[in-house]
């Protein structure tokens, strides 16, 4: 059976990854979520890891991106989803940009399939939401070479959760709604490639 690995967002330290008002800190909002996944995952039999769920290392932001590549790289057969939340500006003034979105690395390759699976079931629970899609190679992921998808061996897919300097999505994002449906999505779009991966 594939392990699933969750990935965190950035240290409590990482500058900056809030909301210009401090309500909402990226690196916690993406633990809950990881840790409330893990929870539903591990009670369905699934065999589920988080590359950092308490920031108690003394890493530099480099030694952190590795670390975390060298935890995924550790397992033999997994699939890793990093969730974290987005932001338009410099973390000091509320922006007006939106919308849920994944990115996987340049070129075609699994994390496409686990990407697509994720946009599928971010369509069905954020109805009425912005999904922002790049579909130039005919898939929905945005491509980018970020250090955790380029540097790991297995299909890896980074989840970009609204913005945390968007006032609205914030709100959303801290709702009770908007918290169940962002577990939700995740936990659909990754049973939903699993059953054929």
């Amino acid at each position: 059976m594939k392990t699933i690995i969750l990935g965190t967002a950035h240290l409590e330290s990482t500058p900056g990854k809030r909301s210009p008002d401090g309500k909402f800190r990226e690196y916690a909002y993406s633990r809950e979520i990881c840790k409330t996944l893990r929870d539903v995952l591990q009670s369905m039999n699934y065999n589920v890891i988080i590359d950092i769920e308490e920031d108690d290392l003394k890493l530099t932001q480099n030694q952190e991106l590795k670390h975390r590549c060298d935890i995924v790289n550790s397992y033999s057969d997994c699939i890793y989803v990093s969730i974290h939340v987005n932001a338009a500006g410099n973390g000091k003034d509320w922006m007006k940009a939106t919308g849920w979105s994944a990115y996987t690395t340049v070129g075609t390759t699994k994390s496409d399939k686990l990407a697509e699976c994720l946009y599928n079931a971010a369509k069905v629970n954020l109805k009425g939401k912005k999904i922002r899609e790049e579909k130039i190679d005919g898939d929905s992921d945005i491509e980018s070479n970020l250090y955790v998808l380029k540097h790991t061996k297995c299909p890896a897919v980074l989840t970009e959760n609204f913005f945390q300097d968007n006032k609205e999505d914030v709100e959303y994002l801290l709702s009770d709604e908007g918290f169940h449906n962002i577990v939700r999505l995740h936990l659909e779009g990754i049973l939903n490639y699993l059953k054929d991966n």
